[in-house]
């Protein structure tokens, strides 16, 4: 099933039983959470869903997300654009004490009343997909390297050797 916006709730055990797919997009404004942790973001998320049941009959949802998202550069803190994507397997459960059973390639969601919020599963893993430091090329950041260096006024040169702070130690060794 194609959309063009991704519906906010759907039956996901149904979907499961005829192993429907899901196409559609998100719009990143939308998301709150998301602009909590990266900030206002405009732009879609691109999400695709497919709905199944394994060998062992568990019901999964295997995803894949692709969105650009505006993220602060670590140095000179000016958004620039990155691209995040995410290959995701979930198991469905409708108890958080179900996860457990769950092999380690499924990542649970809790399903309840029949019902799943497609915009918070999609948010999870925007969230979980976002780079940990992102920074510009240095020849493109808006923080050169020199203001990088930490200097102070006044600072002995480079070429006068460090005093040992051991030398008293040594003198007093050397009295016996």
């Amino acid at each position: 099933m194609l959309t063009s916006q991704l519906p906010s709730r759907v039956e996901p055990y149904k979907l499961a039983a005829r192993h429907e797919r899901i196409e559609g997009l998100v719009a990143l404004d939308k998301l709150s959470r998301l602009t909590e942790e990266a900030g206002a973001q405009t732009g879609d998320c691109h999400v695709v869903l497919a709905f199944g049941v394994d060998a062992q009959g568990r019901r999964e949802i295997r995803g894949h997300l692709q969105a650009t998202l505006a993220l602060a550069c670590r140095r000179c803190l000016v958004p620039m654009p990155q691209q995040v994507s995410s290959d995701f397997l979930l198991g469905m459960v409708t108890d958080e004490s179900l996860a457990a059973e769950l092999p380690a390639s499924h990542e649970p969601v809790l399903v309840e009343k029949e019902q799943l919020d497609l915009l918070t599963v999609v948010e999870d893993e925007l969230i979980l997909s976002l780079p940990q430091v992102v920074y510009h090329d240095e020849a493109d950041c808006y923080v050169s390297a020199e203001q990088l260096v930490s200097k102070t006024a006044g600072a002995a040169s480079d070429t006068t050797p460090a005093t040992n702070p051991f030398a008293v130690l040594n003198a007093l060794k050397g009295k016996k």
